[in-house]
């Protein structure tokens, strides 16, 4: 029984810091019972949808939009699925300019999966500046960041 405490609890915590990351939603909804199917997630669909940027960048690297192009064809191929792309700074300048910058990183990447061929209407956008750090305000690196969030139709129609 200790055990079982021991693992709702842990459930309980997982649910309070899956909200932004995609991967530990479905899996946190596998260990509560929800199928996988009933959150978006299918097979096909690339796995890594966070996306690091060098300081004061925009533009995402090579690498980065080779995998944001199978992101595009994942998301042409299933055309009921919508995508939230988050933008992130670090806490460097402004708050006004890290919005900014957030918001440019976010356009490129919906720039470029329209210009993969995702209809427009499959894309929302959300800029936080330095307001959702990934980890502690001080690792810069790893709060210059997109995040792609999957979203079920039912979720998309809401936001």
């Amino acid at each position: 029984n200790k055990k079982n405490l021991t693992l709702d609890s842990r459930i309980l915590h997982m649910t309070v810091l899956v909200l932004d990351n995609p991967e530990m939603l479905a899996r946190a909804a596998l260990l509560s019972g929800v199928m996988a199917d009933s959150l978006g997630t299918e097979a096909g669909r690339p796995h890594r949808t966070r996306f690091h940027y060098g300081f004061n960048k925009h533009v995402p690297d090579a690498g980065d939009a080779a995998i944001m192009r199978q992101h595009a064809a994942y998301l042409k191929n299933h055309p009921g699925v919508r995508v939230s792309i988050h933008g992130h700074t670090d806490n460097f300048g402004s708050p006004e300019y890290n919005r900014f910058l957030a918001r440019l990183r976010a356009n490129a990447v919906a720039r470029l999966l329209i210009q993969e061929g995702v209809p427009q209407s499959a894309i929302l956008m959300t800029t936080w500046g330095a307001e959702r750090p990934l980890t502690r305000p001080e690792d810069h690196a790893a709060n210059r960041r997109v995040e792609l969030e999957y979203l079920t139709v039912d979720m998309a129609q809401a936001l």
